[in-house]
């Protein structure tokens, strides 16, 4: 049996709505817990943001996918190496990657299964530039086990929040929407709830020109169309049972558009509408999937739908009045670097070779350690 040690990890990530590299210094102990030294948010430069999102929107290349994959990589290192020179070198880098296409499902082409999942952002590269061990590539192990390969993060929350004894909805609110449900006599289980911020920073680029609704104010103008909103609560993926897992390529720049053909013609009530559907979308899911089997106690929201008080207050409102909604921050735990934290402690599990996979989350056959090592 190998003696646990406490660990410096940088951990690495972007998520769906691509608007910066989140790095964070940690130290994960032997008893899982995880402390945020620094975080920073890593902005990407601006033509291999436009790149990543051309990717995104299928309208680039086999060759420009290639390319973004080791410049993406040459990014991430970059965010390292600021921390690097303020804190030194840490024990080793946890890089999640850049997401570019994400597909859980059970399709086949001659007999052989096309569940799959990318994330860009080599390895080598970061192992090279920072010349530290980097271990990458979480998703993969999770799928060829037959799992989703998602949601990852609900190993964290079960580990940091099942002590509490509370029976707890720990929501994500970043592009995607994504659960974890901690309780004290139920199996920890997790899954994609719906869109997060993915859709209303989709119209705010549209409509305002500006990368998100900055504090909600736009939502907080306007005026939620409940027609729209109960048009847009019909979509499949909200019926489904978990787990489940959705992101950019189902909820994509085409889905958005075919849904404004519907929407009302103010601009405001637009982002207000898309608000309340992420908010909805939530309690829906909690009174379809989880209500059923667990009296819930409290939500406690992360991401950066955390920092959006109309969505909070809309979230407030569609949840049942015993509820109590709280952000990770009255945990110890940052909104805006709690996935940052959730891949140090995945990376910290790889190095000892301890599962960190949670099948009743991503449907895998059994638990795996998730994770590839890169020497530098």
């Amino acid at each position: 049996m190998i003696d646990l040690e406490s660990k410096k990890i940088i951990a690495l990530m972007s998520g769906t709505s691509c608007d910066s590299i989140d790095a964070g210094l940690c130290v994960v102990n032997p008893d899982m817990s995880c402390e945020l030294i620094q975080g920073i948010n890593y902005k990407y430069p601006e033509h291999i943001q436009s790149k990543l999102f051309q990717l995104f929107n299928g309208e680039a290349s086999i060759k420009d996918l290639c390319q973004m994959n080791f410049a993406v990589g040459k990014c991430f290192a970059d965010a390292a190496n600021i921390l690097i020179s303020e804190h030194g070198k840490p024990d080793f880098i946890s890089s999640h990657g850049q997401t570019i296409y994400h597909f859980p499902f059970n399709e086949k082409l001659d007999g052989i299964s096309l569940k799959s999942t990318l994330q860009i952002g080599e390895s080598s590269v970061i192992a090279r530039e920072t010349k530290c061990l980097t271990i990458s590539n979480f998703r993969e192990s999770d799928i060829a086990n037959g799992g989703e390969g998602a949601p990852l993060v609900c190993f964290a929350d079960e580990k940091w929040f099942k002590p509490y004894k509370k029976n707890f909805c720990i929501q994500n609110i970043g592009g995607i929407s994504n659960v974890t449900v901690v309780s004290r006599e139920n199996a920890t289980f997790g899954f994609d709830t719906g869109p997060g911020n993915m859709m209303i920073d989709y119209c705010m680029r549209k409509f305002f020109s500006q990368p998100f609704d900055k504090d909600g104010e736009v939502a907080n103008k306007g005026t939620i169309s409940e027609s729209w909103l109960e048009c847009l609560l019909q979509d499949e993926y909200y019926f489904k049972n978990p787990p489940k897992t959705t992101g950019r390529e189902y909820f994509s720049s085409d889905y958005v558009e075919n849904a404004l053909r519907f929407a009302p013609k103010d601009y405001n009530d637009i982002i207000a509408t898309l608000t309340a559907l992420t908010a909805k979308s939530i309690a829906q899911a909690y009174e379809r999937f989880v209500y059923p089997d667990i009296d819930i106690n409290e939500v406690v929201v992360g991401g950066g739908g955390a920092y959006n008080p109309t969505l909070m207050k809309y979230l407030r409102h569609y949840l049942p009045k015993h509820v109590d909604l709280k952000t990770h921050e009255a945990y110890g735990i940052s909104n805006n670097f709690k996935e940052v934290m959730a891949f140090a402690l995945l990376g910290y599990c790889n190095y000892y070779n301890i599962p960190n996979n949670l099948p009743e989350c991503t449907g895998a056959n059994s638990r795996v350690v998730l994770g590839k090592v890169t020497n530098c």
